[in-house]
């Protein structure tokens, strides 16, 4: 008889944040419950409700990691941007492709129909802690900061509207599908064309 492999409990969390993340984009928001997640991974429920509580607390768990792991890539691909390394596009596309093909804008919508808006708390706080790396205090006397800021808010709400109607509404009014990420492209380029001037 095979027996399963004993995970710490951090292993384990991790491991139910991953099967969650594959529902989510799989299935969408609504197959995130802890019966389908135990299933997945091979664990009992009630294994799952030590870990998150609830059905609640697994979405916000959840919420958090998203925000993390898509937070991390977007900053080392702010940074490359910035050095030369890299493009605006490929931070545009890292953000827009966050909340779309990774399912955050889905997972978004479905917190605040569902009433669970305190599960956004992760990607709000998280997104914010992105902001202050990028636009450290020490940029506040020139304004770097507010426009950073600005520009961030900018940047989510584009994506996010992208991923929930963007594909109808750009061919309702016959635009390339596109379109949204190509702004938002203009968007950071010029930012940092103006961050280059700054320190020049």
């Amino acid at each position: 008889m095979a027996t399963r492999k004993r995970l710490s409990p951090e292993e384990s969390r991790r491991t139910a944040l991953e099967a969650a993340r594959a529902l989510l984009i799989e299935a969408g928001p609504q197959s995130v419950t802890l019966k389908a997640v135990a299933a997945r991974v091979g664990r009992t429920h009630a294994n799952l409700l030590h870990h998150f509580g609830s059905a609640s607390g697994l979405q916000k768990a959840l919420a958090a990691y998203l925000a993390q792991t898509v937070c991390e890539t977007i900053i080392e691909a702010v940074r490359a941007s910035r050095a030369g390394l890299g493009s605006p596009r490929e931070v545009v596309d890292l953000a827009f492709d966050a909340f779309d093909r990774e399912g955050a804008g889905q997972l978004a919508s479905w917190m605040i129909l569902t009433g669970n808006e305190d599960a956004l708390d992760p990607i709000v706080e998280t997104i914010h802690d992105l902001v202050d790396e990028i636009a450290p205090e020490e940029s506040e006397a020139h304004g770097e900061k507010m426009r950073v800021h600005e520009e961030t808010l900018t940047l989510v709400l584009l994506a996010l509207g992208d991923a929930l109607m963007g594909q109808p509404l750009a061919k309702s009014l016959r635009l390339p599908r596109d379109t949204a990420r190509d702004r938002a492209e203009r968007m950071l380029a010029d930012s940092i064309a103006a961050h280059q001037t700054a320190k020049d």
